[in-house]
């Protein structure tokens, strides 16, 4: 029969720190200095707390040889602190009790042989007809917004040709009998307003409105009595004409007139 290793002796270690493996429960700091020792005992302190704590010499195992980073000093068994001393950590195992004619299948694995069942999930109605409702309101509110685009759509246009309509049709208030004083009493003060020439039997005169895109043109044998003869576009091509008397129009005549 083999005897009992010797347990170490920790006297020489002197001042040298070292600490425990695996470390003792309920110590925080695991850093410990030799204080002294007896046959069966070992008196070690706490680094950091100042904690006396006798140990067993059977609990001492093997010194690491090394001190790099720290010297180790082996325990044969997990110790933990309390009460003021050293005890062996005894970890202990619940069994949940039995029911009454049954029988433990703890440890116990039971090979399944048939594939397991398919469970089918059903989802309650109310689930059901809380997602339809969000569809349907989803769908509502997309048609309500279109109809609301388009709407806004179809007024826009409606604005617009009624505004390119009235403005396209305000010369035909003016008459050949229409001075410059007149088309502007009718028409507001043009953006520009020029002449064809300086000197002439006949003088023509164009009164541009940029909004209006159209150019209102005044003729005359003098510059005092030019009046309204038609006005043009802004491709300079006659949008509106007036009688003369003698007969006929004066379209042919603003198609004849080269732009100035």
């Amino acid at each position: 029969m083999s005897s009992p290793p010797i347990p170490p002796q920790l006297e020489h270690l002197g001042t040298r720190p070292f600490s425990f493996y695996p470390s003792i429960l309920n110590v925080d700091h695991n850093e410990w200095l030799f204080r002294k020792a007896t046959w069966s005992e070992v008196l070690v302190v706490n680094c950091k707390s100042s904690v006396e704590i006798w140990i067993p010499r059977r609990f001492l195992g093997e010194i690491s040889r090394a001190d790099d980073p720290v010297l180790i000093v082996g325990l044969n068994k997990e110790l933990e602190y309390k009460g003021g001393s050293v005890w062996p950590v005894q970890r202990r195992v619940i069994e949940m009790p039995v029911a009454v004619g049954g029988s433990s299948t703890v440890g116990v694995e039971v090979e399944r042989t048939e594939p397991a069942p398919v469970v089918g999930i059903r989802v309650p109605p109310n689930t059901e007809n809380r997602i339809f409702r969000l569809i349907a309101g989803a769908l509502l509110f997309a048609i309500l917004l279109y109809l609301g685009a388009v709407n806004l759509t179809r007024v826009g246009e409606v604005k617009q040709r009624v505004a390119f309509t009235a403005r396209d049709q305000a010369y035909l208030d003016l008459s050949s009998r229409d001075d410059y004083t007149a088309v502007v009493s009718k028409l507001g003060e043009p953006g520009a307003d020029r002449w064809l020439s300086e000197s002439g039997e006949i003088q023509y005169r164009a009164l541009t409105y940029p909004r209006r895109k159209y150019t209102v043109i005044l003729m005359g044998s003098n510059r005092s009595q030019a009046t309204y003869i038609g006005t043009m576009d802004d491709n300079w091509r006659p949008l509106h004409s007036v009688e003369l008397y003698s007969g006929g129009t004066t379209s042919s005549l603003l198609r004849g007139l080269k732009r100035f």
